[in-house]
Formats: C-alpha cells, sequence, structure tokens
C-alpha cells in the first residue's frame, strides 16, 4: 500500500478537515505512554482474526482486543483499570461517553489496517470514534470516499489523541499505513 507524504517529517497535512477529525500530540505523557504500551503488550488477550474478501479469507494483519459494557455489547471483555483510565481521560476531553474499545496492535512494519469505513451497527448511523496511540509512529489517511484524490494525512505519535468526528465515516474512508521514520 502506497503511503501518503503529504507533509514534512512532523505535523499533519494541510487543509486537514478540522470539522471531521481533531488531532492532539501528547495526550498522554511518554513516561505513562510506554508503561501502557508496555502492559498492553504483555497482559492483552490479542487475537488475529480472519476477514472474507472475495470469497477468500485472509488473516487481519494485526492483532486485535474488544474490551466494553460486557453486559450491552456481547463479545467484548471487561474494562480494564488502565482502560477505565485511558477511556475517563478520552471522554473528557472529546464530551461524550464511549461504550467499548477496540485495541490494534501493529507488531511491526507489516501489520495495518487497509482502507475502510467503520459501519459497527453498535457506533449508530453517525459514530464518533477516539483514537489513543502508543508506540511507533504511523501515517493514519483519510481519504474522500467520492473523489479519491482528497486526501489527508497524520502522523500518530507516541501517546496522541484522534477524534473522528460524526460524519468521517460517511465521506471518508480512512488506514492506517506503516510506520513513518521518526
Amino acid at each position: 500500500m502506497e503511503q501518503l507524504a503529504l507533509f514534512a517529517e512532523t505535523g499533519q497535512s494541510r487543509g486537514l478537515p478540522k470539522h471531521l477529525l481533531d488531532y492532539r500530540s501528547e495526550f498522554v505523557d511518554t513516561k505513562e505512554s510506554d508503561r501502557l504500551l508496555a502492559h498492553f503488550i504483555a497482559h492483552t488477550p490479542w487475537k488475529q482474526t480472519t476477514q472474507k474478501l472475495w470469497d477468500k479469507e485472509y488473516l487481519t494483519p494485526r492483532m486485535t482486543c474488544w474490551y466494553g459494557e460486557t453486559d450491552k455489547i456481547a463479545g467484548t471483555l471487561p474494562w480494564t483499570p488502565e482502560l477505565q483510565a485511558t477511556r475517563e481521560m478520552v471522554e473528557s476531553l472529546a464530551g461524550i461517553w464511549f461504550n467499548s474499545v477496540l485495541l490494534n496492535y501493529y507488531r511491526d512494519g507489516s501489520d495495518s489496517v487497509a482502507w475502510h469505513s467503520d459501519k459497527e451497527s453498535i457506533m449508530g448511523s453517525q459514530p464518533i470514534i477516539a483514537s489513543v496511540s502508543f508506540g511507533a509512529v504511523r501515517s493514519f489517511d483519510i481519504r474522500n470516499k467520492a473523489n479519491h484524490q482528497e486526501k489527508y494525512s497524520v502522523r500518530l505519535e507516541h501517546g496522541s489523541f484522534l477524534i473522528m468526528k460524526s460524519g468521517l465515516q460517511e465521506h471518508g474512508s480512512t488506514a492506517l499505513l506503516n510506520p513513518t521514520k521518526s
């Protein structure tokens, strides 16, 4: 998958649609980010799932684990103290309540997420999705569904926060690509 090069070594691409997303670096300080990353890698019951594409099953190129309100969302694990504390920080900044979190573990430069829009019915028709990133800097790319030439990119830094606002999933698709050079 081709990586976008829309900005210098730091920052975001020009013209980032602020009405659709908000990015904050240093949301979690480096020491706490390092601790949480090590904890999640060591203590999360990671799974690698399969997806069906054109009548063939493929292993997803990342590890995942889903946590949430176990009494309301089937298949989720209960919130851990570390996830609950992170959730409270996110909710405080975002001003909304979140019912679940999908942890994604990108083990190396070959793990990624292909172009997609989140369509989980549990999130409603206009989902708001928050993301906190730990580990290597990765390129989070966005493109307009109607015009694939309209693209944007955000460098997700260690300890950063990204919120995808209502409308992004409807009008755009996203991809998380290979790590970028620091």
